[in-house]
C-alpha cells in the first residue's frame, strides 16, 4: 500500500550541499509549428499527426486529450526529441528540438526505473550523466526523494515498491536535472483510483514549487480538467488539434473541486468533443476491417 505524503517544501532549501537549479524562470516555452509526423508501416506511410501547431508558455500545465491512437503520445515524443517531424518543427525556447536533452524530463506510464539500481541510484543517475560530482548527485537524489516523501526507501530496489511509489521515484528522477519542461505520458494510468487522486495532488504541489512547463498526456477527462491550465483536444487519426480549452478554475486545487458546477462545465465540453472523436475512430476501424 502506498503511503501518501504532502510536499516537503523545505527539502530543496534545507538539504546540506543542495544541488542548485541550472534553469531560470521564464524557460520552457514550447512551440509546435505546422507539424506532420509520418511513420513507415507495412501498408505504406501512416500520417499520425497532421498540421499541428501549439504554443505553450513557460510554467503552463497543458494536457493532451483525445481518443486512443490519435497521436497524443506521438506529439509529446516529438517535443521530447524521440520523433522527428516529416514537416514543420518543434522549438524549445526558440531552439529547434533535434534530440532528447536534460532540459526535458520524461515520466512514462510504466515507471522504467533501472531494476538493478536502488531508488537513490535511480534518481542520481541523471545528474551523474550530466557530469556533476558523485557528492552533488547524491545530494540532489536525497533532496528529491525527500520532496516526494520517499527518503526512507532510498536504499530499496524498485521491485519492492508499490506502483504509486515507483511513479513518485520516476517523478523525482525526471526532476533531478531541474528540467524546464516535464513531459508526462499517462503517468498515473496504471494506478488505482485512490492512489491516482493522491498522485495528482502531489504532482500539483511539486509543480507549484518548481513551475516547470508540464505537457501531460491522458485519456481521463477528470484528470485533465483537475490538473490543467489548458486542455488541448486531438481528433481521431490522423491527429489534429481541434480545440484548446482554457481551465479557469482556482488554484490550489483539491479533489473537492471535481463536484463543483464550474468543473462540470469544462468536463462537459471535453466530453462532447471526445465522444464525437471516439465515434469517428470507431467508424474508421469498421471501415478498415
Amino acid at each position: 500500500m502506498m503511503t501518501t505524503t504532502r510536499l516537503n517544501r523545505a527539502a530543496v532549501v534545507e538539504h546540506p550541499h543542495s544541488y542548485r537549479p541550472r534553469t531560470v524562470g521564464g524557460k520552457g516555452r514550447i512551440s509546435v509549428r505546422d507539424m506532420d509526423i509520418v511513420f513507415a508501416t507495412t501498408n505504406g506511410p501512416h500520417l499520425a499527426v497532421e498540421d499541428a501547431s501549439l504554443e505553450i508558455q513557460p510554467g503552463e500545465f497543458v494536457s493532451l486529450l483525445g481518443p486512443s491512437g490519435c497521436g497524443k503520445s506521438t506529439l509529446m515524443n516529438s517535443v521530447a526529441g524521440f520523433v522527428k517531424p516529416a514537416r514543420g518543427e518543434v522549438l524549445l525556447d526558440g531552439q529547434a528540438v533535434a534530440k532528447p536533452g536534460p532540459d526535458r524530463g520524461m515520466v512514462f506510464q510504466q515507471h522504467s526505473l533501472f531494476p538493478w539500481k536502488t531508488v537513490k541510484q535511480n534518481v542520481a543517475f541523471g545528474p551523474l550523466m550530466a557530469g556533476v560530482s558523485s557528492r552533488e548527485a547524491d545530494s540532489v537524489a536525497s533532496t528529491f526523494l525527500s520532496l516526494v516523501g520517499l527518503s526512507r526507501y532510498a536504499n530499496a530496489y524498485p521491485s519492492t515498491l508499490s506502483g504509486g511509489m515507483q511513479q513518485r521515484v520516476g517523478i523525482a528522477r525526471a526532476l533531478a536535472n531541474y528540467p524546464s519542461v516535464l513531459l508526462m505520458d499517462e503517468p498515473f494510468g496504471a494506478l488505482d483510483a485512490q492512489t491516482r487522486s493522491m498522485m495528482q495532488e502531489n504532482l500539483l504541489e511539486i509543480w507549484s514549487e518548481f513551475k516547470n512547463t508540464v505537457l501531460f498526456v491522458t485519456h481521463d477527462i477528470d484528470e485533465a480538467v483537475f490538473l490543467s491550465d489548458r486542455i488541448v483536444v486531438m481528433s481521431a487519426s490522423p491527429g489534429r488539434i481541434i480545440a484548446d480549452i482554457p481551465v479557469r478554475l482556482p488554484r490550489p486545487r483539491t479533489q473537492e473541486l471535481l463536484t463543483t458546477a464550474a468543473f462540470m462545465v469544462v468536463k462537459r465540453e471535453c466530453l462532447a468533443l471526445i465522444r464525437e472523436q471516439t465515434l469517428r475512430a470507431f467508424e474508421q476501424q469498421n471501415q478498415a476491417s
